[in-house]
């Protein structure tokens, strides 16, 4: 079978997002707009994929770095005049080139395969990707004869008062047999409204030379949805986060209520986990099988076991393993890990810090940069002091340790096994194994003392 190619044209400037990052680098339901693009490209099997660059080039080089190829277009003088700065990797290459532009984030590998496998089927110089649109204003129209046969395309601007009658629209997106594609494309001249050397002029090179052009027609015009400006840009963002919902909901995902949940592109979420309203999954979560997570839950870079139940908290770039309880109104920041069957409460606060097996920190507490081990209990207002205006330092707790409401336990200090710090204490030094630790001044009580001060008040 022939090898699959790819130019993908993201040299604009993308002045409409009115925007100092380049257009492609946007994100669409997390991930940068060229991402969707290049990870579609390379899901379908594309062997070279060659990404033409012109504005702010730098920026995105050094975003997809040796994940594709890379062309600079200095000077835009239209679609056609950018595909050839992709001669020197594809011109004596044998195979099938797609040409698509940088900024539709929506196509499938699916709609990207059917038209490969259309091109292959039709044995076609070119296949032209199309669809029909009830308003067709400002896209180039497919021109036919009688037979259906494709002659050509013809941009809006350029087209006769009839040709602006047909419904069937260019998308933008093309297959070229290669070595045929860059023979035509140095027969292409500007000689339009535009000025410019337009890439659908190949299909005109292409027919007057007895090639066969074929096209296939898109189920779903939503995927050739463009991103020029702000407003496209949230349009895009709906109609992908819808997708990835109903996907998730066909596996056996319950969401709650759609229009208040948000997942990102690629997270991942097992069977009969239930996703309340107002939840956002973001970035490389995995979110296991049973879970309950949400209201109101903001999970990003989170590895998430079977049977977790997450209510109103954040968690960042953690790992929370099977049966774990976390929430209402926690924040675990990046580096924690709560071991099964763990439970993190209301107004805790935890980073950098590993809870074991059944430990608890039920409420209003912050432990950070500590190893907590298996069956500990932490109380309510206890802090582990772990920065002294220089360094981090580590707390320890071995398992089955106790500690009591309102202790500060001042890190580098460990905490032993089975031991018991008291309600109120300030702990600086290490705790024995089963001691009982008692850090905190002596209570003294003064008689009749408001009641001497009260009088001293009134003589005053």
């Amino acid at each position: 079978m022939e090898k699959l190619y790819a130019v993908v044209l993201a040299a604009g400037k993308g002045t409409r997002m009115k925007s100092r990052k380049h257009k492609v680098l946007h994100p669409v339901c997390g991930k940068p707009i060229i991402d969707h693009i290049i990870d579609t490209l390379e899901a379908i099997g594309t062997a070279d994929i060659v990404v033409i660059v012109g504005h702010d080039a730098e920026a995105v080089q050094s975003h997809l770095g040796n994940r594709v190829k890379f062309a600079p277009q200095d000077e835009q003088l239209g679609t056609a005049h950018a595909v050839m700065q992709a001669e020197s990797f594809l011109s004596n290459k044998e195979g099938i080139t797609l040409v698509l532009n940088g900024d539709h984030p929506l196509f499938t590998a699916e709609t990207l395969s059917n038209l490969v496998q259309a091109h292959r089927e039709g044995r076609s110089a070119a296949t032209i990707l199309t669809a029909e649109l009830p308003d067709p204003s400002g896209y180039g129209r497919i021109i036919r004869w009688k037979d259906e046969n494709v002659v050509g395309v013809v941009e809006h601007k350029d087209a006769t008062p009839a040709e602006r009658e047909i419904t069937e629209v260019n998308t933008g997106t093309f297959c070229f047999d290669n070595r045929k594609l860059w023979k035509a494309l140095s027969q292409v001249d500007n000689d339009n409204a535009q000025g410019e050397y337009y890439l659908p002029d190949v299909i005109r090179v292409l027919h007057a030379d007895g090639e066969v052009i074929g096209a296939r027609q898109m189920d779903d015009f939503e995927e050739a949805q463009g991103i020029n400006n702000r407003v496209q840009l949230a349009q895009a963002e709906q109609t992908m986060r819808r997708r990835i919902l109903e996907q998730l909901m066909m596996d056996g995902v319950t969401v709650v209520d759609p229009v208040s949940t948000f997942i990102e592109a690629d997270v991942v979420v097992g069977a009969d986990t239930v996703i309340e309203p107002g939840t956002y999954l973001r970035g490389n979560t995995r979110i296991g099988e049973g879970c309950v997570i949400g209201p109101q839950a903001d999970l990003k870079d989170v590895e998430v076991g079977d049977e977790v139940t997450i209510r109103q908290s954040v968690i960042q770039e953690s790992r929370v393993e099977d049966r774990v309880t976390v929430g209402p109104f926690a924040y675990i920041r990046p580096g924690s890990h709560l071991e099964e069957q763990s439970k993190v409460g209301c107004f805790v606060d935890l980073k950098k810090a590993r809870l074991g097996k059944g430990s608890k920190i039920a409420h209003l507490a912050y432990v950070g940069d500590a190893d907590v081990g298996e069956g500990v209990n932490v109380g309510c207002g206890a802090l582990t002091v772990n920065y002294d205006g220089f360094n981090k330092h580590r707390t320890v707790i071995e398992d089955g340790a106790f500690i009591g409401c309102n202790v500060n336990l001042v890190a580098p200090v460990t905490i032993g096994k089975g031991a018991y710090v008291a309600a109120g204490s300030t702990v600086t030094d290490d705790v024995p194994a089963e001691a009982l630790a008692i850090a905190r001044e002596r209570q003294t009580n003064k008689e009749d003392y408001m009641r001497t001060l009260t009088e001293r008040l009134k003589k005053d």
